[in-house]
């Protein structure tokens, strides 16, 4: 009996043994990946925010767009928010409130609603640039500087305030395919900023 408890906790080290080695091998493969997909996704995160040069058609379809450039944000009570939606930072759950950062006079400013994310979201919806990138917070992509991933997670760091606001793994694909299609059909005018 013992040479078989023996036997079976040999052939359970070496299993752990090797289950470790493999793990380790195939997480750097896996790191070195999603490093390259984040420096990928920097790169057409600058093309989208770069201003391009528009042919006459494409500055036709902009004008025809029927999402306004100036946005009040209002909560359940009386207080409202008027921004440029291209101002807008990002917007955080707080409670039964939500705050809404945003550029006003090229100052990072911050105001309280007492909204939901929910009716955020249903206010911003006709925006593509502005995604829920975690369940606290609805982020204009068009504000961020940079995508950083460390280890599993990601994050965006946000221009003028460098906030870093978490991206969970249920919005990253949200966030990534509004990057990847944000060159053609989700243009806002930043360079006003």
């Amino acid at each position: 009996m013992s040479n078989y408890l023996e036997t079976l906790a040999i052939i359970a080290f070496l299993s752990f043994a090797i289950g470790l080695y493999w793990r380790f091998k195939f997480r750097s493969k896996y790191l070195a990946m999603e490093l390259e997909e984040t420096r990928l996704l920097n790169e057409e995160l600058k093309k989208m925010q770069e201003p391009e040069q528009s042919s006459p058609n494409e500055m036709e379809k902009l004008s025809e767009n029927p999402c306004p450039q100036e946005l009040t944000l209002t909560g359940t009570t009386n207080e409202s928010v008027t921004l440029q939606i291209s101002h807008l930072l990002y917007i955080e759950a707080v409670g039964n409130y939500v705050k809404v950062c945003h550029l006003d006079n090229g100052q990072v400013r911050t105001d309280l609603l007492r909204a939901t994310m929910k009716q955020m979201e249903e206010t911003l919806k006709d925006y593509p640039m502005i995604v829920r990138c975690h369940r606290a917070f609805l982020v204009n992509l068009g504000q961020v500087e940079r995508i950083v991933s460390h280890s599993g997670s990601t994050q965006l760091l946000i221009k003028y305030c460098h906030e870093s606001l978490p991206v969970s793994r249920s919005n990253m694909s949200q966030v990534k395919a509004t990057i990847q299609r944000g060159q053609s059909d989700a243009r806002i005018d930043y360079a006003e900023l």
